[in-house]
């Protein structure tokens, strides 16, 4: 397997003979398809972190997130979040399936 990002907490490999991606959660290892990485994204990059600081819209700054069809359910918290969404920016920015941004340029 190769690493094709690593954050503080979470890390992305992809397993070219299985033709397939494996998250590494910290506590768990989720195999992945290219749609169900696809998938990820969306429900990563839709979560509005400003909600996170706001008690009123989340009052314990946990966000609840299902992946592969029900299969897995974490609970994160902002820092995990945050975390979660500058692993999937870089790691399709590294497989070539996105562009570099301002908001998570690499310094």
């Amino acid at each position: 397997m190769n690493v094709i990002f690593q954050s503080t907490y979470y890390t992305l490999y992809q397993a070219a003979n299985e033709r397939c991606f494996y998250v590494d959660f910290g506590q768990k290892m989720v195999r992945m398809s290219l749609c169900q990485l696809l998938a990820l994204r969306h429900k990563v990059m839709s979560i509005d972190i400003e909600h996170h600081f706001d008690s009123d819209l989340n009052a314990h700054g946990f966000e609840v997130l299902m992946l592969c069809n029900k299969e897995h359910l974490f609970v994160l918290n902002t820092l995990e979040i945050l975390d979660l969404k500058k692993l999937v920016h870089h790691s399709f920015v590294s497989l070539g399936l996105s562009v570099e941004t301002a908001e998570f340029s690499i310094s």
